[in-house]
């Protein structure tokens, strides 16, 4: 019997050629399209998963109150909390990981020389993160001057020769022996830039401001990373309750700020690792949710074209049941006949959609930016495809099956049958549902590019244009700035040349304490804090509205200050040359004003501007700036800058970072959204016109006689194309008019989470519905015109 319902199914589809591809297709890209924001969503849940022991690892981070806002401290913490922990909060903690950040550093082996970024950490660092080591142990770091390398890291600097207890040379200064080889990191772990580790004792014995943190207690000093892997028995909530007042205790002058320490679980990390100013977690996490809501969207509109086509076919197979039911089928047959073509339709889609999955996952991994595969071998997988072909197919040959099985034979095969009025009315609630899902997904799509647009039109404050940066990771570049400056400037190639304590495209540090003329007592400030060389103006190209740059013509600028507009305003000063001349102190030193710039946009370009002070200090250098000559090939000039670098720090290799391209990263999460968006947004107007295209091909196929009968009495083209496209047209601004407060209402809420921010204009709404009243106008006239050409001798011969 089962063989007997297939063999009927597959005579219907094969009779039905259009419908059938129409189905089968657009359930298929639906079903793809919630295939591969599944595995998206899937990849994000289980991000740091691949270290055992994720559920009892965290972040000691810091939060507090500021100017009436929760402020997100971040992961930054002092270097005496690590201790603090370890000696009173012992019976908590089985690891307590102190930790430098995950840098750029140099490696070299031989003529080998590369630029790896690791970090300095706690010697048990390998064990909280338990690396899978291909060579050596998880206490490798136990050893004074050592290091553990990754596998790629390995092949790199030694090819086929044996890692082990080779001598290494860190940073152009520190020789290590390689004491492991660990397996690289996944992509979707926080660690995955992780390539080597360096034992903590060796970064303190080295760097002599690590040490004058350890000696003198700096409990202000917030540069460094605090890992933890908290006790079995122990909760994160329990332990973040005992720790958050510890830095309140040690730091009574930051009372103000209410500064907390918490433990942030590792499964936070990725999805809700930072803080909104009312305090509540914040992250990737309102990505996750807008895609999956999107994806269960995109599958309901490929259904609803389904479930609208099927509905709208079995109305003409009423002869055929009542037929069937008259030769003596019982209800039960004709039930099961209509479910088998249901389903089957439904299991051919899904074959279909894993086959699109299949060839476009490696396009969208580029495009979102992920290394996601197919999981041909994952349980839970095909059993939730097989649990939805098995759903939507109930749901869709539950309308023919249930409904049409309940004919009276008599009725139907005298001709007597009809639908009903309202048998169409489930069909049209879905087409507007369709709509205004495609609709609000074209808004808020135009909503996203014109935030993004509005960011990027944002003055800067400077001059990208060929600008470029270098860190500075030997002792060698830092030593010799006044050669390095003259012979890039010899080259013809470079315009200017500088060093700052931060590149332009990040604001590294923020301090308080300042005092000025006319400050309230009571204020508390807090200012970004960037120690530059006196030509950092010249080469980044700042833009003065007051005072003037650093020079050394002037002694005095040894202690000169240049604030940007914000600072000044932040001061409680309305014009720059009320602070021009006037000695702003920071503890001890009293830095005398010489200019006011406008806003430089170092963080995020879609908040405000921090205030921030621009001191010459050269012993803060980081990075050098140099500003290629324009009109000069990029390449030439490049060329030569590295040819000076390679010879005043040899041992280096030349790693160079273009500002522009630094500074186009800062829109990189947003504008991945809303090309993902754009995609996902394109394929539902793709769904919904075509389901729209199938039930407009089987309206006219319904009327084709009414339509002959006009054609007769002197109905023309036009007349009869707007009587067949006037059911939809109206189905369409229904929609639209449905679309428009729900777009506003989630958009608006979404852009409260800018601070510098676009406004939601008329203009988007108009051309959104305008542009659905077009596509919907071109796909069903197709098949109105069609009809309205056809000669109505041959729609009337039956007659």
């Amino acid at each position: 019997m089962l063989k007997n319902y297939l063999k009927i199914a597959l005579r219907n589809l094969v009779k039905s050629k259009g419908y059938s591809a129409i189905n089968i297709g657009g359930l298929a890209v639906g079903m793809a399209v919630a295939m591969i924001i599944g595995l998206w969503v899937y990849d994000e849940f289980s991000y740091n998963r691949y270290h055992e022991n994720y559920n009892r690892i965290a972040k000691v981070v810091e939060t507090g109150i500021f100017e009436g806002k929760v402020y997100d401290g971040g992961e930054h913490t002092s270097y005496p909390l690590g201790k603090y922990l370890r000696e009173h909060h012992k019976d908590d903690f089985d690891y307590v990981i102190q930790s430098s950040w995950i840098d750029a550093h140099i490696l070299a082996y031989k003529d080998n020389k590369f630029t790896k970024n690791g970090a300095y950490m706690s010697a048990e660092a390998p064990r909280l993160f338990t690396l899978h080591m291909l060579s050596g142990t998880r206490d490798g770091l136990k050893e004074p001057n050592s290091i553990i390398i990754a596998e790629s890291v390995a092949k790199a600097l030694f090819g086929k020769e044996n890692p082990m207890d080779k001598i290494v040379k860190l940073d152009n200064r520190l020789d290590v022996k390689v004491t492991g080889v660990y397996e690289d990191l996944p992509f979707n772990t926080e660690f995955r830039e992780l390539t080597f580790l360096a034992p903590w004792d060796l970064y303190e014995a080295t760097q002599n401001w690590v040490q004058t943190a350890r000696d003198e207690e700096q409990w202000n000093n917030n540069s460094w990373q605090l890992l933890v892997q908290i006790r079995p028995n122990a909760t994160f909530e329990g332990v973040s309750e005992k720790i958050k007042s510890i830095k309140m205790q040690h730091t009574p002058e930051a009372r103000f700020l209410n500064p907390r320490n918490y433990l942030l679980p590792m499964s936070e990390w990725h999805l809700k690792g930072t803080w909104d100013d009312r305090g509540q977690p914040d992250g990737r996490i309102r990505y996750v949710w807008l895609f999956g809501i999107i994806g269960a969207f995109v599958l309901l509109l490929a259904s609803i074209n389904f479930m609208n086509l099927s509905t709208a076919r079995s109305e003409k197979r009423a002869k055929e049941v009542g037929i069937r039911k008259a030769i003596g089928s019982l209800r039960a047959q004709l039930i099961n006949q209509f479910f088998s073509e249901s389903f089957m339709v439904v299991f051919l889609a899904f074959i279909f959609a894993i086959v699109i999955v299949a060839f476009a996952l490696p396009a969208f991994n580029e495009l979102a930016g992920k290394q996601m595969t197919f999981p041909w071998t994952n349980g839970y997988f095909w059993l939730a495809g097989f649990a939805f072909c098995f759903l939507t197919g109930l749901l869709s040959g539950s309308y023919p099956a249930l409904y049409l099985s309940s004919f009276q034979p008599v009725k139907v095969l005298k001709g007597t049958f009809n639908a009903g009025r309202f048998a169409a009315m489930p069909r049209k609630v879905l087409v507007v549902l369709q709509f205004t899902v495609s609709v609000t997904l074209i808004i808020g799509t135009a909503i996203v590019y014109k935030q993004i647009q509005h960011a990027k039109n944002r003055p800067v404050g400077y001059d990208r244009s060929g600008l470029i940066t270098v860190e500075i990771n030997t002792p060698e570049l830092s030593s010799q700035y006044n050669r390095l400056r003259s012979e890039l400037l010899g080259t013809g190639a470079v315009v200017e040349m500088s060093t700052s304590s931060s590149p332009s495209t990040f604001l590294g540090s923020n301090n308080g304490g300042f005092s000025w003329p006319g400050k309230d007592p009571n204020f508390h400030d807090n200012f970004g804090t960037i120690g530059v060389s006196h030509d950092f103006g010249k080469t980044v190209g700042w833009q003065f509205i007051g005072g003037r740059d650093f020079s050394r013509k002037f002694s005095t600028d040894s202690l000169g200050m240049v604030m940007n507009e914000s600072a000044l305003k932040y001061m409680g000063f309305k014009e720059p040359s009320e602070v021009i001349g006037q000695t702003v102190k920071w503890g001890e030193n009293p830095y005398k004003v010489v200019g006011v710039i406008h806003d430089m946009v170092m963080s995020s370009p879609f908040s405000p501007v921090h205030p921030t002070l621009f001191m010459v200090n050269y012993g803060w250098a980081n990075v050098i700036n140099v500003k290629l000559k324009p009109g000069l090939p990029i390449r030439e000039s490049l060329d030569k800058v590295a040819a000076v670098f390679r010879e005043v720090n040899p041992g280096s290799p030349f790693d160079y970072k273009f500002t522009d391209q630094e500074y186009a990263l800062k829109f990189a999460a947003e504008e991945r959204i809303a090309t993902l968006a754009t995609v996902f947004a394109g394929l539902a107007i793709f769904i919904s016109c075509l389901g729209l295209f199938g039930l407009a091909s089987f309206t006219a196929e319904q009327r084709t006689k009414e339509i002959g009968v006009r054609k007769v009495l002197g109905a023309s083209i036009g007349n009869l194309w707007a009587l067949l496209s006037r059911e939809f047209v109206i189905l369409v601004i229904i929609s639209f008019l449905i679309s428009i407060p729900t777009a506003w209402y989630f958009l608006n809420n979404w852009l409260q989470k800018y601070e510098y921010r676009t406004e939601i204009t008329w203009w988007i709404f108009v051309a959104a519905g305008a542009g659905a009243l077009v596509v919907t106008l071109a796909t069903v006239s197709y098949q109105a015109i069609r009809a309205a050409l056809l000669d109505p001798v041959k729609s009337l011969r039956s007659e």
